[in-house]
């Protein structure tokens, strides 16, 4: 009896369901210290503990005084002190004086500007203004960057250097980040073989973890490789029993989603209680993709094809793995524009996702996609710089027009 299939899935809606999906995940939390904070997610949102900058400073060389006194130019003021970053004047100034100041010193207790150093004339221990300033020129005011309280890291942060300054600058030695999600990975097929191990050379060669693993590492993942597992029931049930063993949130198969005999991954994951979210997604490459869960661990199945495989991964993995740490910005279009080098015709009702060279133009970038498209051609691959976005039912468009491209 034939199968009923299902009308495809737009990509959208696909990517929709596996956010959902890993945003209801239970997200752990660790304390780590700065310097192990780099391209981490922010667990939760922080508060400064100091002002920046702590009290008034100055922004520059020269002379804290009061502006009145620099009203009329050519005043003798009376030079009392000295103010340098870490060494703050100790007293105060009344009318009449002036302490001199280095950028980024305390301003002293009475001072209400700062009178630029080449605007001054010295003698001895006398300074004449020679400009006439305004109360606040060149202070940097307490708390002009924030103040105590102010939240400025908030949750689903993704840390970069600048966030971690920005932290230091609150006084926070440490931050809470979400824990790295475990995710397993395994290829499924009796023809696959390992690098050089195939002296008959009619393997093939299982390349395709080698890239998600080491993709995966970089959006923050843990990878548990399972290996290489056979078209064998027992030895899939095996598999994902590991992985579940492990509390991975998320088990990543290469190959046998598809409907073939030999396609045993989603019978297998049924059998172990899986309950299949969808099948069968409108895209080329890529069709045969399909997500659901065993129990609380997410299960996404890649196709076999290399190629195909590697642009769900773009579309659909890394945007799940940052979902899975509570990264804010995990569903955000990352497409963007670009002009086509060369023409196209018009698609069908996949929506293309097609190979390209990327080249740097005065009138910004140009994605030239490649002649050959055919998801076998892992070289091509290599090659690429990004992949060209195009809608479903899209006409045909000439060289120059502008196009949407995800950089890969």
């Amino acid at each position: 009896m034939s199968t009923v299939l299902k009308p495809l899935l737009p990509v959208e809606e696909a990517l929709q369901s596996i956010l959902t999906a890993a945003g209801n995940h239970e997200i752990s939390t660790e304390w780590l210290p700065l310097n192990q904070c780099a391209g981490r997610v922010l667990a939760q949102s922080m508060m400064a503990l100091r002002s920046q900058p702590p009290a008034d400073m100055s922004s520059m060389d020269g002379y804290a005084l009061q502006a009145k006194d620099t009203d009329p130019p050519g005043k003798p003021l009376a030079i009392i002190g000295e103010s340098a970053a870490g060494h703050p004047y100790s007293g105060s100034l009344t009318s009449g004086q002036c302490v001199r100041i280095f950028t980024g010193a305390l301003l002293p207790q009475g001072a209400d500007a700062v009178l630029l150093q080449e605007r001054a004339t010295r003698e001895g221990d006398v300074m004449r203004p020679e400009i006439v300033v305004k109360t606040g020129t060149f202070i940097r005011k307490k708390g002009m960057d924030f103040a105590v309280g102010d939240t400025l890291l908030t949750t689903g942060t993704r840390l970069k250097p600048g966030h971690l300054a920005l932290a230091a600058s609150m006084n926070h030695a440490a931050l809470p980040v979400a824990l790295r999600p475990l995710i397993a990975i395994m290829a499924t097929g009796d023809e696959l073989a390992m690098p050089a191990t195939d002296p008959t050379g009619q393997s093939t060669i299982a390349s395709s973890g080698y890239a998600f693993a080491a993709m995966m590492e970089a959006a923050g993942g843990q990878v548990l490789d399972l290996g290489i597992i056979r078209d064998n029931r027992e030895a899939l049930k095996a598999a994902m029993r590991r992985a579940l063993d492990a509390k991975a949130a998320c088990l990543v198969t290469l190959g046998g989603a598809s409907v073939g005999d030999h396609d045993l991954v989603r019978p297998v994951a049924a059998e172990m209680g899986a309950a299949q979210t969808f099948y069968r997604i409108a895209m080329r490459p890529g069709k045969p993709l399909n997500f659901g869960a065993i129990g609380t661990m997410l299960l996404l199945g890649l196709p076999g094809n290399p190629v195909s495989a590697s642009v769900c991964s773009h579309l659909f993995l890394l945007p799940l793995i940052a979902a899975l740490q509570g990264d804010a910005n995990a569903g955000a279009d990352r497409s963007e524009p670009a002009r086509l080098g060369r023409a196209l015709k018009q698609n069908d009702e996949r929506q293309d996702y097609l190979r390209a060279r990327l080249s740097i133009t005065s009138d910004g970038w140009v994605a030239t996609p490649f002649e050959k498209q055919d998801s076998s051609l892992e070289y091509l691959l290599s090659q690429a710089d990004a992949l060209v976005i195009r809608p479903p039912h899209a006409t045909a468009v000439e060289a120059g027009e502008f196009c949407r491209i995800l950089r890969i």
